[in-house]
């Protein structure tokens, strides 16, 4: 026979679940399996099930429902490993720790805890993925759905919470945050103020290569953090943003060589501008020399042949001044300014 509270109050036998009647039942069987082979007193069973509300035929309500729960589990297969028996100041029932889920679930953690502690990252990650199997939802869901709250509950929860964390940080030990990253990103939603967490999910979603998330997820956090109770997140965390934004090494897969951005193109330099280069100058038309402009006007204004003749047949004197002169001019000009047929194509 066995026994659950991680999720709805069952008690499964021959591998079928048995019929445990109204809410009082249910209950009553629920707060004797958290407190198994201890005695519980009758006023508690009370409060457990009413509070502080409850009626007046409270305490003969509880002893028919567990005059029920001993038919119940006679019914079963645990002949002689299960009792509920009347001891003073209430009842105690007797049944083995392995035959109830949560205490299986406490042994297999503390073992995969130990385990993870030594180093033994891929052995924990196996015991703690059982002890997380234990629980088939939120402990006691059928009682909490009718408004029954125990302190209880909030304690199991919390122990849920840090054996996800214990296998998560195995998971990660091992390179599996391509496999976790869901889940972590899943259970921070629904808890965003657990620290430690956060940071699983941050190093989860950094190894995945998605660092603009992982920032993300820090600020939710910290806001989180600050809207709650005024604080802001600790040293650890703190220091795993900055080494995410520094890209540090530690942050990469232990045994595997951390992969470093790559380096920065190495550009050709930039070809040299071309040299601007200043118009040339325009030169302004240079006046003729004095003396050809003399001898023009001494010539004045006669027809080719006139100048380059004379009247006994030779060559004319002013021709022969004019040429001189000319070739003076040029021989100066070339000097000057050498072979430039700009200052040639003015004479």
């Amino acid at each position: 026979m066995k026994f659950g509270i991680l999720g709805p109050v069952e008690v499964i036998s021959g591998g079928q679940p048995l019929a445990l009647g109204g809410l009082v039942q249910r209950a009553a069987l629920g707060y004797l399996l958290l407190h198994c082979n201890k005695v519980v007193a009758t006023s508690a069973l009370v409060r457990a099930v009413w509070g502080h509300d409850a009626p007046p035929t409270a305490r003969k309500m509880v002893q028919n429902a567990v005059s029920r729960l001993r038919r119940t589990l006679a019914e079963g297969d645990g002949e002689g490993q299960v009792e509920l028996v009347t001891c003073s100041p209430g009842y105690l029932l007797r049944v083995d720790p392995d035959a109830v889920d949560v205490h299986r679930f406490r042994t297999l953690a503390e073992r995969g805890r130990a385990e993870l502690s030594q180093g033994r990252a891929e052995r924990a990650a196996a015991t703690l993925g059982e002890a997380l199997a234990q629980w088939r939802g939120p402990a006691l869901s059928d009682l909490t759905e009718t408004g029954i709250d125990w302190p209880q509950t909030a304690l199991l929860e919390n122990e849920r919470l840090a054996a996800f964390e214990d296998s998560a940080e195995a998971g990660l030990a091992l390179g599996r945050h391509f496999e976790i990253v869901r889940e972590l990103e899943a259970m921070t939603e629904a808890e965003p103020a657990r620290e430690r967490l956060c940071g699983q999910l941050m190093l989860a979603l950094y190894r995945c290569h998605r660092q603009r998330e992982a920032l993300a997820a820090y600020q939710r956090t910290r806001m989180a953090l600050v809207e709650t109770f005024g604080l802001d997140p600790g040293r650890e965390l703190q220091s795993l943003e900055m080494k995410i934004l520094q890209h540090d090494e530690s942050l990469a897969v232990p045994g595997r060589p951390h992969a470093a951005p790559a380096p920065a193109p190495v550009l050709a330099p930039a070809p040299a501008p071309a040299p601007v280069l200043a118009p040339a100058p325009v030169l302004a038309p240079v006046p003729a020399p004095a003396p050809v402009a003399a001898a023009a006007a001494a010539v004045g204004p006669r027809s080719r042949s006139d100048l380059f003749s004379s009247p006994t047949g030779g060559v004319s004197p002013h021709a022969r001044a004019a040429a001189r002169a000319r070739g003076e001019e040029l021989a100066m000009a070339h000097r000057w300014r050498g072979a430039d047929p700009l200052w040639a194509s003015l004479w």
